[in-house]
């Protein structure tokens, strides 16, 4: 079972996004800002991790770049959660690090492909 760190500071959004990936037979690990879900990266060593890029204490794009920054968490494939739909937001999010890019709000569909895509693939 694979295990995603999601790192959502809303609650509605995690708890949809955690029952969705739960019934999907993923391990659902939460944090709630940056910087506790730059300490679950590197404790719970999660699969994949989806990241909004809106959060309190240390958004997620700096967030992401010291994830990537890390030997330990670098090899874990992010993706970016954002509301900002506009295409410079999607390439500023690959710039800083992360795999991928959803935007808000989720198209679980879309979402549950780039995830299989991510855990299929090699680890960087």
């Amino acid at each position: 079972m694979a295990k995603i760190l999601l790192i959502e500071d809303n609650e509605m959004n995690r708890d949809m996004l955690t029952r969705r990936l739960e019934k999907r037979g993923y391990q659902v690990v939460v944090s709630f800002d940056g910087p506790s879900g730059i300490a679950a990266a590197q404790s719970q060593k999660p699969d994949l991790i989806l990241m909004d890029m809106s959060l309190p204490g240390i958004d997620g794009w700096e967030a992401s770049r010291q994830l990537k920054a890390s030997p330990e968490t670098a090899p874990i494939p992010i993706i970016a959660l954002t509301a900002h739909a506009m295409a410079e937001d999607r390439e500023k999010a690959l710039a800083v690090g992360c795999n991928e890019y959803e935007t808000k709000p989720v198209d679980l569909t879309s979402l549950l492909a780039k995830i299989e895509t991510l855990l299929s693939g090699p680890r960087a």
